[in-house]
């Protein structure tokens, strides 16, 4: 399989490249801001012009909401499946992404871990099941992470809703504040080097449930976009979600 990598010089893009080199994938072009500052990367400014030299069969990317959607557009030009991770997207965003999915496979993920898909499972089983629980959702990200609630928080808290019909969402609290019924709490923390932490409390009835998802390594979620790269090449063209992967592989 060649991959083409955006946000070559990040994060998550330094560790799927290295996933990618694991598995004996070719790395089609690494795209960065600064392309000399990090070393031998492509300028992601000629994007477009890297899809057509490079011919890569699939674009997996990692980057911020602007860019994500212009890498999303210039696919669908080039007629490249595309797999994002980026979060923080808007509805704006996600509107370009299911337009570009019109003429290409276009894959969205919050989280590309498979322990996160069970998770949102458990959640929303656990939200029906006990529909008089009271309901917090924290999260815990390094120091760093630039969104707030994560993506996969809001994943978390529309599986919640799915369950129970939607709630009101109250961001922290401070000062006199009471509980008003029916709402759900939600935290987000931020230090070090945290990879991800999620975590759903209910309680009630003198008892307390606890579901948590804890990620070690940022390699489960570059696993977890490389699989969902190597599924999205054999697809039609549509907008599809790492869930339809995950249940798939």
């Amino acid at each position: 399989m060649r991959v083409g990598v955006t946000g070559a010089d990040g994060r998550m893009g330094r560790v799927v490249r290295n996933v990618l080199e694991s598995r004996g994938d070719e790395v089609s072009f690494a795209a960065a801001r600064d392309p000399e500052e990090f070393g031998a990367l492509d300028d992601e400014a000629e994007f477009a012009a890297l899809l057509d030299r490079r011919n890569p069969d699939v674009v997996v990317d990692f980057t911020v909401p602007e860019a994500t959607v212009r890498y999303a557009e210039a696919c669908a030009d080039a007629g490249v499946p595309f797999v994002t991770g980026t979060t923080g997207l808007g509805e704006d965003d996600r509107v370009a992404l299911r337009e570009a999915g019109d003429a290409v496979p276009v894959l969205a993920g919050a989280n590309f871990s498979r322990g996160v898909q069970a998770l949102l499972s458990a959640v929303e089983e656990a939200a029906g099941a006990l529909p008089e629980y009271d309901v917090e959702v924290t999260e815990t990200h390094h120091s760093g992470k630039v969104d707030a609630p994560s993506g996969t928080a809001n994943l978390l808290l529309d599986r919640i809703d799915d369950a129970r019909g939607e709630g009101e969402r109250v961001h922290g609290r401070e000062g006199d504040q009471p509980r008003s019924e029916g709402e759900v709490g939600v935290h987000a923390r931020r230090a070090g080097d945290v990879t991800g932490e999620h975590e759903v409390l209910l309680a009630g009835n003198s008892e307390v449930l606890e579901l948590t998802h804890r990620a070690g390594d940022r390699r489960v979620f570059a696993e977890g976009a490389v699989d969902a790269a190597a599924w999205l090449v054999d697809q039609p063209a549509g907008y599809c979600e790492f869930s339809e992967v995950a249940a798939d592989v």
